[in-house]
C-alpha cells in the first residue's frame, strides 16, 4: 500500500473504528418507511458526464467528471448555462458549496480541493479519508469522495472504498466523525430539515439519516426505469439529482 494511502486508512481506523460493520442489511431496507416520489425529468445537463450537484439561490452547480472536469451554474428553469469553470479535479464525483468556495471531490487524485468559484483554480487540497478500492464492478485504480455536503461549517462526504459517510473540518481536511452508508456506493449527499440525505447508487434508492449516529430512518425507491441516481441535492424542499450516464437532471416531486 503506498505510504500516502496508509497514512489516510490508518487515520480513518482511529476516527471511524469498525462503521462499515454497521452496513444496512437488506431486510432492514426492504423494511424501511417509503416516502412517495415521482420522478420529473427536468433538462440534460451540459457536459457528458455530470456526476454531482449543489443548489444554490442564484443556480445549480453542476460537476461534470469529464477529465479534467468543468464545473457549470445553470438556470433551474432550462439548465442554460450562467457560468463554466475549469478545474483541476479528475474524474470528480462530489461537489458542495461553503465559505466562499467550492469543495469538489478529486476522485481519481484521492483528494479534496478548495476550489475558487470565479477561476476554477485550486486553493487547497486535502487527502481524502478512507480512500481504495471499491467494492462493486471490476475497479482497476483506487476511488475517493463521492457526494459533497455543506453544512454549519463543515462538509459531510460520502466515500465508496470505506462505505463511510465523514464529517470533515474543511480548513484542514480533518475526519471530526463517521458513520457507515447505507450500502457499498454512496453517492449524492443533501441537507434537509435537520436530516442527511443519501443516495445509493446500488439501490437506486435515497436514505433519510440521522446526522447524529447515521441511523436511517426512510428512503424515497426510485424504479429501475427512472434515470440513475449519482448527484444529489435540494432547493425548497425538493430534491435534484443527475445521472452520469444519460445526462438527465431530475427533480422528486
Amino acid at each position: 500500500m503506498p505510504e500516502i494511502s496508509r497514512r489516510i486508512f490508518l487515520e480513518t481506523l482511529a476516527v471511524s473504528g469498525c462503521a462499515t460493520a454497521a452496513a444496512l442489511s437488506n431486510e432492514v431496507k426492504q423494511h424501511l418507511p417509503v416516502i412517495s416520489k415521482r420522478v420529473e425529468k427536468a433538462f440534460l445537463a451540459p457536459g457528458k458526464m455530470p456526476n454531482d450537484l449543489q443548489c444554490t439561490a442564484d443556480g445549480l452547480w453542476i460537476l461534470d467528471q469529464e477529465d479534467p472536469n468543468k464545473v457549470f451554474k445553470v438556470r433551474y428553469e432550462d439548465g442554460s448555462v450562467i457560468k463554466q469553470l475549469q478545474t483541476e479535479s479528475i474524474h470528480g464525483s462530489g461537489i458542495t458549496l461553503g465559505n466562499g468556495a467550492l469543495w469538489i471531490g478529486s476522485t481519481w487524485t484521492l483528494k479534496t480541493l478548495k476550489v475558487d468559484p470565479e477561476t476554477g483554480k485550486t486553493l487547497a487540497a486535502f487527502d481524502t479519508p478512507g480512500a481504495g478500492m471499491v467494492h462493486w464492478g471490476k475497479p482497476t485504480r483506487p476511488s475517493g469522495a463521492h457526494g459533497l455536503e455543506w453544512v454549519d461549517g463543515k462538509y459531510w462526504m460520502a466515500v465508496p472504498p470505506s462505505e463511510t459517510i465523514y464529517l470533515i473540518e474543511p480548513e484542514t481536511g480533518k475526519v471530526v466523525r463517521s458513520f457507515a452508508s447505507p450500502g457499498i456506493r454512496p453517492h449524492g449527499l443533501a441537507w434537509d430539515q435537520g436530516y442527511l440525505w443519501c443516495i445509493e447508487s446500488m439501490d437506486r434508492a435515497i436514505y433519510k439519516m440521522d446526522p447524529k449516529d447515521g441511523k436511517v430512518l426512510a428512503k424515497i425507491q426510485l424504479s429501475k426505469d427512472d434515470p440513475e441516481p449519482h448527484g444529489l441535492s435540494v432547493r425548497n424542499g425538493v430534491f435534484w439529482y443527475c445521472d452520469a450516464a444519460s445526462r438527465w437532471v431530475c427533480r422528486l416531486v
